[in-house]
């Protein structure tokens, strides 16, 4: 009797861990904005079948991504940081239109959004 009251109380412990770590879970992906949402959507469409690269894409043994696979990205880019109070001009001198560059740029809004949410986060518990 010991010994189930004992296994039913770790399980209960357990069980209790777990939906704890999935309210944090929840909690990360609620405090998200719609901006950040679409651009980490934009990321995961990358890897879509319609969407890898092409055989000559491939053999250019280039890191970088291709113009076709970029213009993927830039409409949740361009959303991300206007999202943060630039306007479209504002993008467009900054960059000078470089889509490598506003991809880059939006990367780092929301590497930097994350990492606020995450400490936010971690302050809270």
């Amino acid at each position: 009797m010991k010994k189930q009251l004992l296994l039913s109380a770790f399980i209960l412990l357990g069980l209790a861990s777990c939906s704890n770590e999935q309210t944090a879970l929840n909690t990360m992906e609620n405090m998200k904005t719609s901006e950040m949402e679409a651009f980490d959507k934009a990321f995961i469409r990358l890897g879509e079948p319609q969407n890898q690269p092409t055989q000559e894409e491939r053999r250019n043994n280039s890191v970088e991504l291709s113009d076709r696979r970029k213009e993927i990205l830039i409409p949740a880019s361009k959303a991300l940081i206007i999202s943060t109070g630039f306007s479209e001009t504002e993008i467009n001198k900054k960059t000078g239109g470089d889509k490598a560059k506003i991809i880059a740029w939006a990367l780092d809004i929301n590497f930097k959004k994350k990492d606020e949410i995450y400490r936010k986060m971690k302050s809270d518990h």
